[in-house]
């Protein structure tokens, strides 16, 4: 059983390389001589991607089985890949490339969420899909490097900015091929859902609180990543000093935090640990409200450990709730993505009224709301049944 997680977890490495977007902006900003504002049109067309394909990639994963629903998105992204790694394309072809990669990300997310129950043994959900989300996040990490590494390579170095297309390319069929050949006993339902009996399950309590949990937890993790250089600057550290201390540091304190969660949840129940990850989070984000240079490291440190296992625990302790729904619940989940787009515009408009520091309030009152819901929980739902029947399948 454990053998059946390896590709899974490869594919949660390949999701983080979306994030490589970001720091492929500016190559792309000097190639065709854009401003700054449409060249972060390539990781805004990634979020767009999950607000818009969400809910439709789970009920599609409920039809055609969650397995296919991966490899399709393995597929996309290869091709999406394979676009650039060919040629120069122009810029409307490449944000059309870069879409498809957002989608295929999507459909990434979406599947192997639920999927990675199926491999699980009994009782091991929650713990790996926590490791497997700071695999994501060595994902996000080496994106970043890659970018840069790969372009010194003098077989990838005539391509430029492009240098790093052809090898995530293979790594996408790589796993493609892994997927494909893996042995997967999936539930499957008499009846596909339908995009009405999908929202209707937002008529839970249980369900609307997490998937709002997840709008505001992406949204809060955004707001730092965006903001906590500039602010660490402003609290008087250097430019340098900044950028390692504050985003960097933070989410490198993530990937941290998620592997680490893989090992405590064998010792400590899902519940428990949303419980101490929400009131880490608050605090690190309320220390950084005080404005007290002092504070600002053990704020990060506080704010990443805290951010590192939300994600993860709301989504495993949400779909033990009702685990017969879990494409539909992952799909409308994965739709929460979004917040990561709308709250920090609410926070950089703070920022211009210059709230400076107190700015933070507003992830303060994400993980706030999140520790009000690990702690309150919710009832269950009425036809409640349980695939693994461990003491851990609580509502948040």
């Amino acid at each position: 059983m454990r053998f059946k997680t390896l590709p899974i977890f490869l594919a949660f490495f390949l999701m983080g390389l979306a994030d490589a977007m970001g720091p492929l902006s500016d190559g792309v900003k000097k190639e065709y001589e854009l401003s700054n504002v449409v060249a972060t049109l390539l990781p805004f067309f990634v979020f767009i991607a999950f607000a818009v394909f969400s809910i439709p990639g789970g009920l599609l994963a409920a039809r055609i089985g969650k397995k296919k629903l991966l490899l399709s998105g393995l597929g996309l992204n290869a091709v999406a890949l394979l676009i650039p790694s060919l040629h120069t394309p122009g810029f409307p072809l490449l944000l059309g490339c870069i879409f498809i990669l957002g989608i295929g990300t999507t459909l990434l997310q979406v599947a192997g969420n639920p999927i990675m129950r199926d491999v699980s043994p009994e009782g091991a959900y929650s713990r790996n899909l926590s490791l497997a989300q700071g695999i994501k996040g060595i994902g996000s990490t080496a994106s970043t490097y890659l970018v840069s590494a790969v372009s010194t390579i003098v077989f990838f170095s005539a391509l430029g900015w492009r240098s790093a297309f052809p090898l995530f390319c293979v790594l996408m069929i790589v796993a493609f091929l892994a997927v494909a050949f893996l042995k997967i006993d999936e539930t499957k339902l008499d009846k596909p859902p339908g995009l009405g009996s999908s929202l209707k399950l937002l008529g839970n309590p249980v369900f609307f609180m997490a998937v709002i949990g997840i709008f505001l937890y992406v949204g809060a993790e955004s707001c730092m990543s965006r903001f906590l250089k500039p602010t660490l600057f402003e609290l008087g550290f250097t430019d340098e000093g900044a950028g390692k201390w504050g985003p960097s540091f933070f989410f490198l304190l993530l990937t941290i935090g998620r592997l680490l969660g893989g090992a405590i949840l064998n010792i400590m129940s899902p519940r428990t640990c949303f419980r101490i990850s929400a009131l880490l989070g608050l605090v690190g984000a309320g220390a950084l409200m005080t404005g007290f240079g002092w504070l600002a490291v053990p704020a990060v440190i506080a704010a990443g450990l805290g951010f590192a296992n939300i994600w993860p625990m709301l989504f495993s302790i949400t779909i033990e709730e009702k685990p017969e729904c879990a494409n539909e619940l992952s799909g409308l989940m994965c739709m929460a993505i979004s917040g990561g787009a709308i709250m920090p515009l609410l926070m950089g408009w703070f920022r211009d009224l210059e709230w400076n520091e107190f700015s933070y309030i507003v992830p303060a009152l994400c993980f706030a709301y999140l520790l009000l819901i690990s702690i309150k929980g919710g009832g269950k739902p009425a036809d409640n049944s349980y695939a693994h029947g461990s003491d851990s399948a609580k509502a948040a």
